[in-house]
């Protein structure tokens, strides 16, 4: 049916399921890169949370277009979603990648990275969690911003090192891709913050 008044709960529980789906994403992903074995399954269950995320993120847009007063702005709740949804695509990518790849072990910066990513999916679990009071949820995005600066950083160096005259060409091109959506990852959490920062910026 469609809805006048705004079913607060709903739209706040839909984003802490993705926010959810965001951390348990980021772990399996840093699982992958840190016991690299069992390859294939792993990123089926990667595939597999992306899937579900996909679901909630419909969900949400499908009350979003049924509700007419919304407890935020339209673009916010648009924005936020699609923003979870992206962080989750994205760890699911570089997951499927490391299989077609057929990378046989990991580079400690690729394990490096992952680990900025997981702790990424923490901090927005935990902003996403706060968002509806609109309190103590600053500190959490600044920490985002932090962990996308060390991720820019890492992968600065790790793609100049791979141009040493040490590595075979299709490592070099395997080994950049990943470290790119790595870091282009961490760019999606930094997004996420952004949006979080827009919202409460918006209704204090």
């Amino acid at each position: 049916m469609f809805s006048l008044f705004p079913k607060e709960e709903d739209f706040f529980t839909l984003f802490s399921r993705q926010a959810a789906l965001v951390r348990q994403s980021c772990d399996l992903l840093l699982e992958m890169t840190e016991r690299f074995d069992d390859l294939e399954a792993r990123a089926r269950r990667l595939k597999d949370v992306e899937h579900e995320a996909d679901l909630v993120a419909h969900e949400l847009f499908d009350r979003l277009n049924r509700t007419f007063v919304t407890p935020l702005e339209r673009e916010d709740i648009h924005d936020l979603g699609s923003g979870l949804d992206d962080v989750i695509d994205a760890a699911e990518a570089i997951g499927s990648r490391i299989v077609l790849f057929r990378i046989q072990r990991p580079t400690p910066e690729v394990r490096q990275l992952a680990e900025i990513l997981a702790k990424c999916g923490v901090q927005i679990e935990k902003a996403v969690e706060h968002l509806k009071g609109f309190k103590e949820i600053m500190s959490f995005a600044i920490e985002v911003h932090r962990l996308e600066n060390e991720a820019d950083a890492v992968s600065r160096q790790a793609v100049a090192d791979l141009f040493d005259g040490s590595h075979e060409v299709l490592d070099v091109m395997r080994w950049k891709e990943l470290y790119g959506r790595l870091e282009g990852a961490a760019d999606k959490c930094e997004d996420v913050a952004n949006t979080i920062e827009a919202i409460v910026l918006k209704n204090r």
